[in-house]
Formats: structure tokens, sequence, C-alpha cells
């Protein structure tokens, strides 16, 4: 006879539901528990270099950013009892009064032409002096170019247009003393609106280009000398290595500093325009910087000017949103990366 155990099972427990997440609420705490971890821990690392930040970061908020809330005086009328909250809200008046401005068109016009012949002379002069100062080998000639090439940018733009003044004074100017050596009739530059922009633009030019050099001279540095070796290899001469080791090595600095000149092509220095100009200009001198001065400060009418400098910067804005995007589908290089 033979005797069969069975096994009793175990008791059947009621399967409790599973415990459903919440989904992107608890996604999105376990991302910020991520970041605030990463965050301490990059901390303990790099903790000088953050104190290093603090000082730049509290200038640009205090100095920068604060001050943008006064910009809604661009939609007031400002009154300085009332203060800036309690001027009356005019919306848009400010705007469609300089819009319809009979002068608008002028300083557009004079702004974009002096701002775009600026950028067409001062972006390719200082590429071309890095170059020809890193092919030097004369290493004495190489510095006493450098040192007078690089020392009119420390000329504070006060002195330099007062030399440029002296320099082409219609009676004491050595410009016009070497013309009346050929018998040619002194010529008023500074009174002629034509030569305006030429002198503004030029003066400039001798004034920024060390300084630029400086930039470019630094990127070409950085270039691998195996690369002008292999190219020396292989029988290239000196103008196929600058072609295509010097000036692609260079791309990436040279397309930002593009970026960011065009970028600031409606904000023109203030300071020499300004200098420069006198009633027989000022048919082409007069730009938004000095129209701004003279509304705000001169006239007092603080709502225009502000209105003035907020569409300068957004036109700005604009401008340096465009040529990124346009140089980053040409050269895959940009402002961002």
């Amino acid at each position: 006879m033979e005797i069969t155990t069975q096994r009793s099972s175990p008791p059947v427990r009621a399967t409790e539901p599973p415990v459903r997440s919440r989904g992107p609420r608890n996604a999105l705490a376990r991302y910020w528990r991520r970041q605030s971890a990463e965050a301490r821990r990059s901390w303990r690392l790099n903790w000088q270099l953050y104190l290093l930040v603090i000082a730049p970061v509290a200038y640009f908020i205090i100095f920068k950013y604060i001050p943008i809330s006064n910009a809604v005086i661009a939609f007031k009328d400002y009154n300085v009892i009332q203060g800036i909250w309690g001027s009356d809200w005019v919306g848009f008046k400010n705007f469609e009064l300089f819009f319809s401005n009979p002068v608008f068109g002028t300083l557009l016009k004079n702004t974009f032409i002096l701002a775009f012949y600026l950028v067409l002379a001062s972006f390719p002069i200082p590429i071309i002096l890095a170059i020809a100062l890193n092919e030097i080998r004369n290493g004495l000639f190489k510095r006493t170019v450098q040192l007078l090439t690089y020392a009119p940018y420390f000329i504070s733009t006060v002195v330099a247009v007062s030399m440029t003044i002296l320099i082409l004074s219609p009676r004491l100017g050595i410009v016009n003393d070497a013309l009346g050596l050929f018998g040619i009739p002194a010529v008023d530059f500074l009174g002629d609106p034509d030569y305006f922009r030429h002198i503004y633009v030029w003066s400039d030019v001798w004034q920024t280009t060390g300084y630029s050099a400086v930039i470019y001279m630094a990127a070409l540095a950085g270039i691998d000398p195996a690369l002008h070796e292999a190219a020396k290899i292989d029988g290239a001469s000196r103008w196929q290595r600058i072609r295509n080791v010097d000036l692609p090595g260079i791309m990436p600095t040279a397309v930002i500093i593009l970026v960011l000149g065009v970028g600031n092509m409606m904000a023109i220095g203030f300071e020499k325009a300004f200098l420069l100009q006198n009633d027989l200009n000022l048919a082409q001198s007069e730009i938004i910087a000095t129209y701004v001065y003279k509304t705000g400060l001169v006239n007092a009418d603080f709502s225009m000017a502000t209105a003035v400098g907020l569409f300068n910067s957004v036109v700005n804005l604009v401008l340096l949103l465009f040529v990124n995007f346009a140089a980053k589908r040409i050269t895959g290089k940009g402002l961002w990366g």
C-alpha cells in the first residue's frame, strides 16, 4: 500500500495593485535632485572659480539688468515729479512720434551707412596685419610694427579727435599745407559732409587695427606647426599656406568678431561722432546716438530719448541674431557654438 503525501500549496495572498508613479512629476523631481547633486559637486571642486565670477556677475546684474526695468519710460509720458512708475502710460505714442518725424529716415540712413562702412573697413585690415606680422621673421622689425600699430589704441577719443581736427584744419592743418605745396587750394575736410564718414571710419581703423590684430595673432599662434611643415613638404608656397592653413585656422575667431561687429552696427560710438560734428556736416554726421543725446539731455525729453534708444537696441538684437544664423549656416560656426 503506497502512501502519497500532498504538499499543501501556500495560501494565496491577495495581490496588491502596483503603485503607480506620478509620471512627469517624479521625473522632474529626479531631474532636479540630479542637477542639485551635480551643482554641489561642481561647487566643491571649483569653488575658487565661482568666487571669481561673483564680481562680474554682480556688476552686470546691478548696472545692466536692473536698469532695464527703467526702459518702461519709453511707454510713458515721463514726469520727474511723478517718477518713473507714477507717470502717465501712453503706450507706443513715443515710437509713433519718432517714426513719423521727418528726421527718422535721415537718422536711420546715416547710422546704417556709417556702421556698414566701419565694419567693412575695420574687419579685414586687422586680419591682413596679423597674417603679415606672423610671416615676418625679423624680430626687431616685427616688434616695432606691433608697437606703432598698437599704441593708438591707448589714445582717448577726445585726444584722437583733437589730433584729427588739428591735422585737417583748413588753415593750420598739415594735410592742407602739403596740398598747398602742389598748388591745390585748402579743403575744409571737417565742414564738408561728404568727408565726415571717411574721417570717422579711417581714424577709427587707425586707432583699433593694432588691438584687433593681437586677437588674430593669438589665433594664429594656436595653429599646429605640423600643418605648415606638411604643406612645405607638399611644395605649397607661402601664399598657399596662408590660404589653406592660416585662414581656416583663424576662421572661428573671425566669424565671432564679425558677428559681434555687425550686432553692434547701430551702437556706433557717440563720442567721436559728436566731437566731429558741426553745423556744416550735420547732414551726414547726425546719427541715432547723437539724436538721443540731444533729445534726452539737451531737450530733457526723456521718454522720447528712451524710445529711440530702445528701438536702436532692438535693431541691434535683430541684426545680431540674423548674422549669427547666417554665419552658422555658411561656415558652421556661430556665436553660440
